[in-house]
């Protein structure tokens, strides 16, 4: 009998995921896949394959097409309020995002003179805000480097509507990697990779931030790392981490796990309902039925 992918911590984690789900594989033969979002117009998801240099597209009924090669060995992505795809590069070290013409402008490529480390996860705020992180990790050999890194912090970095100036939000993280924002938009969680954690941080006026203590320590058996997450309508944080994808209710209890094969990287809402979460895991990627409605933020983009 085949085990159930649900490893239920507390009775809460039967309420987000039906232990007897099945993890479908929908892609396979990758190298390493990272970044997927979904585009709720198109009816569709794009998500990168960062060592292989490219971004693919699937589609349901169609399967997995290449959607931009050579892709400056992208990473995370999201969809802004105009349906504009942004996306995060390590190779040029920049965010970008795309234009009508099927082109890519550039967002942000430095911070007061000096170039950026490596672009990671981004996410796009009600205002406009631009959000992203600023690890090291893209300057590594066959993720977009060799490079050196210049500045002195990995940041979190917030880029105004109509700027193209970063603001540094939070220069005291290790690994700054996965971030979202809460549905209520007063509340910015961004995990750190090194130290295993997620902290968050209450948004104020002028995006000044406060807080920034641990929301949650995740450590357990598995490969993989704290890397990419998303959080549900109610605030439930759904993160990669040891073995698979961890449930965090609100308060920051951890409430299970669910299995996954490989190590998982990130994971987006996707179809119509915002009910189903595709998962990019190494030379895999998934898609796993939930019995809640993410927050999708783009879901509504006309």
């Amino acid at each position: 009998m085949q085990a159930e992918i649900l490893e239920a911590f507390e009775p809460e984690a039967r309420e987000l995921i039906d232990p007897s789900a099945g993890l479908e594989e929908l892609g396979q033969d990758f190298v390493f896949t990272e970044g997927p979002v979904w585009d709720f117009r198109a009816g569709a998801l794009v998500f990168s394959d960062i060592p292989g240099n490219a971004m693919y597209r699937y589609e349901p009924g169609a399967g997995v097409s290449e959607y931009r090669k050579p892709s400056n060995h992208s990473n995370g992505m999201t969809i802004d309020d105009a349906g504009r795809l942004v996306v995060c590069e390590h190779q040029t070290r920049r965010v970008v995002r795309s234009t009508p013409d099927g082109d890519f402008e550039i967002v942000a490529d430095q911070f007061l003179g000096q170039p950026l480390n490596a672009p990671n996860d981004v996410v796009v705020a009600e205002d406009g805000s631009i959000i992203f992180t600023d690890p090291h990790y893209g300057l590594g050999e066959g993720f977009g480097g060799p490079a050196e890194q210049v500045l002195p912090h990995r940041g979190v970095y917030r880029v105004a509507p109509g700027s193209s100036e970063p603001e540094l939000l939070v220069d005291d993280f290790d690994g700054p990697n996965g971030l979202a924002i809460d549905p209520s938009g007063t509340r910015l969680y961004v995990d750190d990779t090194e130290r295993a954690h997620i902290r968050v941080f209450t948004i104020g006026a002028d995006w000044r931030l406060t807080g920034g203590e641990v929301f949650v320590q995740i450590s357990g058996e598995g490969e993989g790392v704290l890397d990419g997450f998303k959080l549900d309508d109610q605030g439930n944080v759904y993160t990669t981490g040891p073995g698979g994808i961890w449930l965090v209710n609100q308060s920051g209890a951890v409430l299970g796990r669910v299995r996954v094969p490989e190590v998982a990287a990130n994971l987006a809402w996707g179809e119509p309902d915002a009910s189903t979460l595709f998962i990019t895991a190494s030379t895999r990627l998934h898609r796993l039925p939930t019995k809640v409605t993410g927050f999708a933020p783009h879901r509504h983009v006309s």
